[in-house]
């Protein structure tokens, strides 16, 4: 039997059945009440006065029964029984007489039809019944249907079609045959170094003897670090595919309930269907979410349980019963919260840090997706790398999706470099709003405002250059926008520092300028040098006046209850913030103020255009006083 047809079955027997039973207690129950309790009411109902006026006459009534003084069953003779009018009523009495016919009327009043009994001399017999179906059912009913609200909850809680709470304990990981994995190393791009520490573990899967043959022992886990969307994931995939192993991939809420030892149990049955299979590969994604460290203090319930569950993790992967050929492959973008008992060697003994693409990692990205599209002669993967830095692979595979997609809505037969620059611009500002009305004094705001950017960052050396400047609004509330090429760098001066931020301010500077006042265009603007500024103040300590300390990101959650500084250093950073932007207000100020002529130039271009471009720029004010830097050459 293949594994597919396994899987199969275990759903059949697993969640499938789970309703069932309740349906065959119920049926049992109506069936018992039937044989048991039979019903004595008769099949059709009557009125008094035809019992009175047409069947007592005729002497049709062979008894009645008064039946807790509210229904009177009338039992006809064996004679009615025989007329047309009758031989088409079944009766329900056949536990008593099957050739009586039993009529019914509800009792009016209990005194008058008394009289009228004895007075035609009908026998009649009073009985008292208790429906012993109808108790039971009261008490039944609201069990049953607290038991099946319960059921259903179950079902949903799980995340499986198979979940129930007979198996709310097994592991919900997906298996996945290695041969049927055809992802594999040549579809990862940018990666190479990734790729060289991985290949051992591969080779491993393949050939395990060759490494123990010499009495060495391949790591037991590895730990892909990195933001997301840098192919953590892919990676995975690329090993499973490349081993041709059986692949356990789950997710690390997956083994969090709100059951006490869910996480725990459903960790001993993955490393044990993992087992069963070795050599095989578990993949953990956001491993983060059981992976916590002990040490600090959480915020709410469930604490215990996530212990409970990174316990048994710990014990699996390097506990007295450990020697198995399973490899876990664990994906994580928030690493300093892991547990130490989680990355020590033995568990996770690599930590490879997968970080965004350079360059020509980008441009290798770029070449894998292109495969799968039909493009242009004039598609270039190296200038579309160049036009999206810190891009991770993720957002490129999301780019050229938007590019064909665009290229299909405009009826072409292949996707050309403007279907791409759309697709980028769209991805970096939102989407183009052409039919958004704006007033005529907003737009001479919005094209003096990117107009101060752009002048500004066009003559600060170490400001980012200028790619392209849009006064076309895109996105929630962005009325305009300037693209730039940041530098493939990774230090930063204090000078460097200092221009970018003036770069930022040049807008909000602009419009001081030109119209005299200043609106509301530079929020986005402001958050970031306020936030650049902190942390230059803060973090990297680059003010004088607070000292060479480091107090990490003043804005991240781990701050938002109590600061690691006193308040008079709090207030003292705080002077030390608006000092610092004052004084780039200023020197922004002073650049544009000598700058003015440009200033106009750029933005009255943006109004006639509404989009300009590098070389718009370079024919209105000159060529860029400064060299370009080699990245981005």
């Amino acid at each position: 039997m293949s594994q597919n047809n396994k899987d199969k079955n275990n759903k059949n027997n697993g969640g499938g059945l789970g309703f069932y039973w309740i349906y065959v207690i119920i049926l049992f129950m109506v069936l018992f009440a039937f044989l048991f309790f039979p019903e004595r009411n008769a099949q059709q109902q009557i009125t008094f006065n035809e019992f009175a006026e047409e069947l007592v006459p005729k002497k049709l009534v062979d008894h009645v029964v008064v039946v807790n003084d509210r229904v009177v069953e009338v039992y006809l003779t064996e004679e009615a029984a025989k007329l047309p009018e009758f031989k088409k009523l079944k009766t329900k009495t056949a536990f008593y007489n099957p050739k009586q016919i039993v009529l019914f009327f509800k009792v009016i009043s209990g005194e008058k039809l008394e009289e009228f009994l004895q007075k035609h001399k009908i026998p009649y017999i009073v009985e008292t019944q208790t429906n012993y179906f109808e108790i039971f059912l009261q008490f039944l009913l609201p069990i049953l249907l607290l038991v099946g609200i319960w059921m259903l909850f179950m079902r949903r809680m799980g995340s499986g079609p198979s979940s129930s709470i007979f198996n709310i304990g097994k592991s919900q990981a997906k298996l996945f045959d290695g041969s049927k994995v055809d992802v594999t190393f040549k579809d990862v791009a940018g990666l190479d170094e990734v790729k060289q520490e991985i290949i051992e573990i591969v080779d491993f899967l393949r050939n395990p003897q060759k490494y123990r043959r010499l009495g060495g022992r391949i790591p037991k886990g590895v730990l892909l670090v990195g933001p997301p969307g840098t192919g953590k994931t892919l990676i995975a995939k690329a090993v499973a595919g490349e081993a041709k192993v059986p692949f356990f991939s789950i997710s690390g809420s997956d083994f969090v309930e709100m059951f006490v030892g869910v996480g725990a149990a459903r960790v001993r049955d993955l490393f044990k269907k993992a087992k069963e299979k070795s050599p095989a590969i578990i993949f953990i994604d956001e491993i983060d979410a059981i992976g916590r460290s002990r040490n600090k203090v959480m915020i709410g319930g469930g604490n215990e349980e996530r212990e409970n569950t990174l316990n048994q993790l710990l014990v699996e992967m390097d506990g007295f019963d450990s020697d198995s050929a399973v490899i876990i492959i664990a994906a994580t973008n928030r690493p300093d919260i892991l547990d130490k008992a989680l990355l020590r060697p033995g568990r996770f003994d690599r930590i490879i840090a997968i970080d965004k693409p350079d360059l020509r990692e980008r441009e290798e990205i770029f070449k894998v997706h292109l495969k799968k599209i039909k493009t242009g002669p004039d598609v270039d993967p190296r200038k579309l790398a160049e036009q999206t830095p810190g891009f991770v692979g993720a957002d490129i595979m999301n780019i050229c999706n938007e590019a064909a997609l665009i290229a299909a809505r405009k009826n072409k037969e292949f996707v050309t470099m403007e279907d791409f620059y759309e697709a980028i611009d769209k991805a970096i500002g939102g989407l183009e709003k052409k039919t958004k009305i704006i007033l005529p004094q907003e737009k001479r705001i919005v094209a003096y405002h990117e107009a101060g950017h752009a002048v500004a960052g066009w003559f600060l050396e170490h400001a980012e250059p200028l790619v392209k400047v849009s006064i076309i609004p895109r996105g929630i509330a962005a009325l305009g926008y300037a693209q730039y090429m940041p530098k493939e760098q990774h230090l930063y001066t204090y000078s460097q520092l200092l221009d970018m931020m003036c770069m930022a301010l040049g807008g909000r500077v602009a419009e001081e300028i030109i119209f005299d006042e200043i609106s509301t265009g530079a929020q986005n603007d402001l958050e970031r040098i306020t936030k650049m500024a902190y942390s230059m103040i803060a973090t990297y300590g680059m003010n004088p006046e607070i000292g060479q300390v480091s107090f990490k990101d003043p804005f991240s959650e781990e701050y938002a209850f109590k600061k690691p500084y006193s308040e008079d250093l709090a207030k003292k950073i705080d002077e030390e913030v608006r000092k610092l932007i004052a004084h780039i207000y200023e020197k922004t100020k002073q650049l544009l103020l000598a700058r003015k002529k440009e200033l106009e130039l750029i933005a009255q271009e943006l109004l006639k255009k509404e989009v300009i471009y590098k070389e718009d720029v370079e024919r209105l004010i000159g060529k860029r006083p400064f060299p370009e830097h080699p990245t981005t050459a």
